[in-house]
């Protein structure tokens, strides 16, 4: 059986940390929960929803004496936010975040922890809500999802082993892979739609007469835009923290986009039928979570992560 978490801390009291609180309680797998958020009014309101039963002034404070902390923050505020707890963390204590790139918070965490990096298992589980906020935590939230483990050369295997079970209780699917693998991988099939579909909903409203176009647009394009509603500030570290491989897949995505382009230039229909197929045929056979590719099992760690002097 999974064992309980005398102490939870949850630091970024939002959705992704409100609803691992929530479904760890659901669980029966968690005793206390403290929070502590860069907003005290979030921190407080997850409070009045009994999210967590105690807020913390600051992160340290959060985690002191926690056997579990999880990092729900901004992946540009990782680094700052780890560096607040060295010291604090209790020598058996697992510390996870939620960000949606990898190498950036790997290579975050070993500066700014040092010696006791190996506590600190990179995590993202692919799941959310359009809306933030704890208002809209939900204990379900993780159920069926995937959530990725990122751990280095310099992660402890115990600790490893210790999210994984955790996320599993929860109803997750859980996979293993460098930081690397996944940035490449969520670049291709998160990051970039993200942008297309940030891009794409402005081309259009921008136009003269693109508040009548709106108006008149249908299921269809609420579904295809519906991401663009995403947080403007997350989104925006995450673009700046994996914009390689996010350009390169644009790259990708262009090449492509000038192929249908040419058809529509030559007015020949065998042609665009053609290029409508194969995506046509293969969207109908994807199933969301379904099993990961080889390609991306579990590789060797990034190379020259090594401890920092403490």
């Amino acid at each position: 059986m999974t064992r309980v978490v005398r102490q939870l801390a949850v630091i970024g009291c939002g959705l992704m940390g409100g609803s691992f609180a929530l479904a760890l309680r659901e669980a029966g797998l968690v005793e206390r929960v403290v929070g502590h958020s860069r907003s005290p009014a979030s921190a407080q309101r997850a409070l009045e929803l009994g999210v967590v039963d105690a807020v913390a002034t600051t992160a340290a404070e959060a985690a002191a004496g926690a056997d579990v902390v999880l990092l729900a923050v901004p992946v540009a505020s990782t680094g700052a936010t780890l560096l607040s707890l060295r010291g604090t963390l209790a020598s058996d204590a697992l510390c996870m975040d939620v960000g949606s790139t990898k190498a950036d918070v790997a290579a975050a965490a070993l500066q700014a922890l040092g010696p006791q990096v190996g506590s600190f298992v990179p995590a993202h589980p692919i799941a959310g809500k359009e809306r933030a906020g704890v208002a809209h935590a939900d204990p379900r939230l993780y159920r069926g999802c995937r959530v990725i483990l990122t751990p280095t050369a310099l992660t402890d295997p115990a600790r490893t082993r210790r999210a994984a079970e955790l996320w599993a209780a929860l109803g997750a699917r859980v996979e293993t892979m460098t930081p690397q693998a996944h940035d490449e991988a969520l670049a291709a099939v998160s990051h970039l739609p993200h942008l297309l579909a940030f891009a794409f909903f402005q081309s259009v409203a921008a136009q003269p007469e693109g508040q009548r176009f709106l108006a008149l647009a249908g299921p269809g394009f609420r579904d295809f835009t519906r991401i663009a509603a995403g947080d403007p500030a997350l989104w925006r570290d995450v673009f700046v923290a994996n914009r390689e491989q996010v350009l390169r897949h644009s790259a990708s995505f262009r090449a492509e986009l000038q192929r249908f382009e040419a058809a529509l230039q030559s007015g020949d229909p065998a042609a665009i039928e053609a290029l409508i197929a194969p995506p046509s045929a293969g969207r109908g056979a994807w199933q969301l979570n379904a099993a990961a590719a080889p390609a991306l099992s579990p590789g060797a760690p990034p190379a020259g992560l090594e401890p920092s002097p403490r």
